[in-house]
């Protein structure tokens, strides 16, 4: 599979016509993307943004990568050790409501003063109680 991505940011400053009360508004931009994978239809996206910062495009990008780059970060570790993408969990606001414990229990995890990934850490805290009650703060073996 070849995959190739490309992409542009146009950044208007100080933009015109804005709505009352829109006056900390210091740029407006537009990230467009194309993504191409042989043998398959192009796709191409857009994305706005709006900030009070009044920079050029090119450090809005890096902006924008950052930001992309831990959002990423936290989904792969939610997938990994998590197996989200597998959750069949539809019903109502099931799957709301697990997605924040399992973003609980990811912040716990970090905290954790032990070696290991976050799927280790959380293995041994299935297995281990004691453990379980070092992760979670502010909870006493009974």
């Amino acid at each position: 599979m070849t995959l190739e991505t490309t992409g542009y940011v146009t950044v208007v400053q100080d933009p015109d016509g804005l709505p009352d009360g829109w006056s900390d508004v210091g740029a407006v931009a537009l990230v467009c993307r194309e993504r191409r994978v042989k043998g398959q239809k192009n796709e191409g996206t857009g994305h706005y943004y709006i900030t009070r910062l009044r920079v050029s495009a090119a450090v809005l990008a890096g902006y924008i990568r950052n930001h992309w780059g831990i959002e990423n970060g936290l989904h792969w570790v939610l997938d990994v050790a998590f197996r989200e993408d597998d959750s069949r969990a539809r019903t109502g606001h099931a799957g709301a409501n697990l997605g924040m414990l399992r973003r609980v229990a990811v912040s716990l995890l970090k905290r954790a003063k032990t070696k290991g990934s976050i799927k280790t850490r959380r293995m041994k805290a299935g297995w281990d109680d004691n453990y379980l009650l070092q992760v979670i703060p502010g909870i006493t073996a009974q």
